[in-house]
């Protein structure tokens, strides 16, 4: 609620009609048609006037503004800065490929989790993201790109268990056959190691890619990097990753940003495939290499040569293991920096 009016775009069908409770079966269909392509209430033409100035008296529709937008000349990469309807500033980015585009979306105003090599941390957490204000960032991308997303990434600003309810009311919205209709087998989740609600969702019964930022194999070298370490340990981590494929037999990827003179050479690379055999026996995983965005304060830089020869060392211990491609280079597409510089963090 905000001022007393209903967050309508955050509704299941069966809600909205209680909502609607005066109106025929058929409205409800038709407003909820709308809110899922991202209309306002003067565009939803089919609605009786009277209907609509009624809706405006008692909801409101949490639509993101576009506050930036950011076109790649290299590959089309699209990157949003968001406005919510408080002022709180969030990031989206588009992105295009051969099976499809995918929207990289923040679950959060800022985060809480301190990784030492994050934009979006930095200045801490400010609020979570209601389900509707994720599933805003995608209708207001289709709408304005003209593209249709096909797969969602939750790995923008924010920790998407920190803010599990609402996470899990977004999924289920997003995956509705009439709304956007985006299967839950495209959606990545991304967690720094929330293992307590690791655990629950392996028992939501939703088959989504689960991704684990690990960015290192010992718990001394990633509690400096991940503070969340010292609170669940990469053992307490595995453990709970491997409950997850026993529960759903969903694939888990594992995010490491590849950092120069931190974790970056054929050593660790041993140490880390030495520890996912170990702990993950006969259990299908993928290790996702990410070069490091530069990022003003943490001195944090990546070698391609070094990130290559990262993967070669993974792929001689038969560790599937391949470099994430860098969209809007030009752009600079990765997360947290726009938002930092609008609010003047």
């Amino acid at each position: 609620m905000t001022d007393n009016k209903i967050d309508i775009l955050s509704l299941f069908p069966e809600e909205l009609g209680k909502v609607l409770e005066n109106e025929p079966k058929y409205r409800v269909k038709q407003l909820f048609d709308w809110l899922h392509k991202g209309a306002t209430f003067d565009e939803m033409t089919n609605l009786p006037k009277k209907m609509r100035e009624e809706l405006q008296e008692k909801t409101y529709v949490a639509l993101p503004q576009i506050l930036k937008k950011y076109v790649s000349k290299v590959d089309g990469t699209v990157k949003y800065l968001f406005r919510l309807f408080d002022g709180q500033c969030i990031e989206s980015v588009v992105m295009k490929y051969k099976h499809g585009n995918t929207i990289c979306i923040s679950s959060q105003a800022g985060c809480k989790m301190g990784c030492k090599f994050c934009a979006s941390t930095q200045n801490g957490w400010v609020r979570n993201l209601t389900s509707s204000e994720m599933l805003g960032q995608v209708l207001v991308a289709q709408k304005d790109t003209g593209l249709r997303i096909s797969n969602i990434v939750l790995m923008g600003i924010g920790e998407p268990l920190d803010n599990y309810d609402n996470v899990m009311r977004f999924l289920r919205l997003v995956n509705l056959d009439d709304g956007v209709n985006i299967g839950l087998r495209h959606i990545s989740l991304s967690t720094c190691g929330v293992v307590d609600k690791i655990y629950a969702l392996a028992e939501e019964s939703l088959p989504v890619t689960l991704s684990i930022s690990l960015h290192h194999s010992n718990d001394k070298d990633r509690s400096a990097l991940m503070p969340i370490n010292k609170k669940w340990n990469i053992d307490e981590l595995l453990t709970a990753c491997k409950v997850f494929f026993e529960k759903t037999g969903r694939r888990i990827s594992f995010e490491y940003a590849v950092i120069a003179g931190v974790n970056d050479n054929d050593e660790q690379a041993n140490a880390l495939a030495d520890l996912l055999l170990k702990k993950l026996p006969g259990i299908p995983f993928h290790v996702n290499l990410i070069p490091v965005n530069p990022v003003e304060g943490t001195g944090f830089t990546s070698g391609i040569k070094n990130v290559m020869q990262f993967q070669a060392a993974l792929e001689k211990r038969r560790v599937n293991a391949t470099i994430r491609r860098k969209l809007g280079s030009d752009i600079d597409a990765s997360c947290g920096q726009l938002r930092r510089q609008e609010m003047n963090l």
